[in-house]
């Protein structure tokens, strides 16, 4: 059976955890936790190997041309006197995709080739036939004899493939854990595979909580409710990210309700995402059922939007109770949820990257010790691009994350913002997620 989480307490003596730290404990602990099957290569985008690919064969298998016109052997074509008035050969031959030549004509000749042709041996260049001069002298009882004449300054190799050139026999081709995206779907083709091992997708429980919260559709919003925002979205993030994913519902703040439930869902998935009551209200259960059935591992970062953030888990499962505002929920997922999911799932625990983009809006007097993430946009100055904050900062605004491109990381320690300065900027791309 994979390894699952570590099942040894690890809970940290800060009251709230440093971005950094959180995500260093997390990639320190979440190991792979799927099995493997096999995948046909139509539908291996989106997959973590669990085996490397490793080419049997060069790609290409054969030297062959890479354009229609005519094959020439550069010796004959470079000994000529007059290199400025090009070479005239006589054409022998004729090599087409899937038909090569079955004889080997004279290296004094030129051979009529078309693309993905194999190169006739002793021939190693080619001329493009819109390049050339082709005249046919003969007729009636009389053979006809064609002649081509190329043009002068052609290189030595100039329009072949070489055989191996895109990837020589042995090479190994992806890792086991990398994850399969459509054009790695061509490069497994080429070298012959019709199928490749996989890890399994990650079983994934999502469930919303709250007497207020019911889900769109279901009825008509009644005073002091609010339609289940979070759930729809959390199912696209973790599919995005890879995981089978299993909507169970929305939960009331029943603490036997939630306790019932959560250790019926330890039972069937690998990873638990809750969103909702994960403070310490009196209608927030989800903490204390983590630490009655569990083990709590992590609580409260230095975060906004995002403090409340619960990592633990159910004997081998995960949990991970996220906040109940939508923006929060986003960037806590993005951060530390998507990573989590890849790495149980087989492959590599993801860095975002962070580009370094001029800011163009300002924070004059920052509050230090916490880390925040803003919704970016992206601007295109007089000076090129740059990187706006969406104007408000309200954790429950989901018009920020569809304004947004990407998120503006902004450190602990950093006191102020000017127009200009550098900030890093993630793109939303980052974690699979493209823009309209």
């Amino acid at each position: 059976m994979p390894k699952k989480l570590l099942d040894d307490c690890f809970l940290h003596d800060k009251d709230r955890l440093r971005h950094d730290d959180a995500v260093a404990l997390l990639k320190s602990r979440i190991v792979p936790v799927t099995g493997t099957e096999r995948v046909a290569i139509w539908d291996a985008a989106g997959r973590i190997l669990a085996q490397a690919a490793v080419a049997a064969r060069p790609v290409p298998a054969h030297t062959n041309s890479a354009v229609d016109g005519y094959a020439i052997s550069s010796a004959h074509y470079n000994g000529v006197e007059n290199r400025e008035a090009g070479r005239r050969f006589a054409v022998l031959g004729r090599a087409a995709a899937g038909r090569p030549l079955t004889d080997n004509p004279p290296t004094d000749t030129a051979v009529r080739i078309f693309t993905g042709a194999i190169m006739p041996e002793g021939f190693d260049t080619v001329a493009m036939q819109e390049d050339c001069s082709v005249e046919t002298t003969g007729s009636g009882d009389n053979e006809q004899v064609t002649h081509v004449t190329i043009p002068p300054g052609l290189k030595v190799g100039a329009n072949v493939r070489r055989a191996g050139e895109d990837v020589a026999a042995g090479t190994t081709l992806f890792d086991a854990g990398t994850l399969m995206r459509p054009q790695d779907a061509a490069a497994l083709a080429s070298i012959g595979l019709a199928d490749v091992l996989c890890h399994q997708r990650v079983r994934t429980a999502i469930l919303s909580t709250g007497d207020e919260v019911i889900r769109a559709g279901s009825r008509a919003l009644q005073p002091g409710e609010v339609f289940d925002a979070n759930a729809p979205m959390l199912t696209a993030l973790a599919r995005a990210a890879g995981a089978d994913v299993t909507d169970l519902g929305v939960w009331p703040d029943d603490a036997s309700v939630i306790q019932r439930g959560l250790r019926d869902a330890a039972q069937r998935f690998d990873i638990i995402l809750t969103s909702g009551g994960a403070s310490r209200g009196e209608e927030d259960h989800m903490l204390s059922a983590l630490d009655t059935l569990g083990k709590r591992h992590m609580w409260q970062l230095a975060v906004k939007p995002g403090r409340p953030l619960m990592f633990g888990q159910i004997g081998d499962t995960v949990m991970v109770g996220l906040p109940g505002n939508p923006v929060a929920v986003f960037v806590c997922f993005l951060m530390y949820v998507f990573p989590m999911l890849r790495r149980m799932g087989g492959g590599h625990w993801p860095e975002p990257r962070r580009f370094m983009l001029p800011a163009a809006f300002e924070l004059p007097k920052r509050k230090t010790g916490r880390r925040e993430f803003f919704r970016g946009i992206l601007r295109m100055t007089e000076q090129g691009l740059a990187v706006d904050k969406f104007a408000r900062d309200g954790s429950g605004l989901i018009s920020g994350l569809r304004a947004a491109h990407g998120l503006i990381d902004i450190g602990e320690d950093v006191t102020k913002v000017a127009p200009g300065d550098a900030v890093p900027f993630i793109p939303f791309s980052e974690f699979g997620i493209l823009d309209a």
